[in-house]
């Protein structure tokens, strides 16, 4: 694993798939390809989802058909035992990936950008903005 690693917590409706729960929506563009590399480039992912059960059997089912595994499903690694006694429910991850996120999804192109390239944002008076310019036509995998 690499030193830059990040563990990536990732929602699935709305996020990996089109919103169409409890059925399973249609794969989002490049959601699949990005994942993939993400994993290529040495990143953990784990299935981040209100999916329990029947539902996230399909889930996971679904993103393995399409190449991926994940570290971890709905926990912070393979095998935990989570105890509401113990733990908070957050999970420990880098980065979290959701279509609820403060200003919505970017899309997978954008995501996969903002980690490669680790742009980070500050506050001004004008709102949030980029540390890093914005590449364009970065998608070359």
């Amino acid at each position: 694993m690499k030193l830059e690693s990040k563990i990536i917590a990732v929602d699935f409706d709305g996020t990996i798939v089109e919103d169409a729960y409890p059925s399973v929506g249609r794969a989002k563009m490049f959601a699949f390809e990005t994942l993939k590399k993400l994993q290529e480039d040495g990143h953990r992912l784990i299935l981040w989802t209100y999916r329990h059960g029947k539902t996230l059997d399909e889930a996971i089912e679904f993103c393995r058909k399409n190449g991926i595994e994940f570290y971890a499903v709905n926990n912070s690694f393979e095998g935990e035992n989570y105890d509401p006694s113990e733990a908070s429910r957050k999970l420990n991850a880098d980065l979290f990936i959701d279509d609820r996120n403060l200003g919505g999804f970017p899309g997978w192109g954008e995501v996969y950008h903002i980690i490669k390239n680790k742009v980070k944002f500050s506050l001004n008076n004008d709102g949030l903005e980029a540390e890093t310019k914005k590449k364009k036509n970065w998608f070359g995998f």
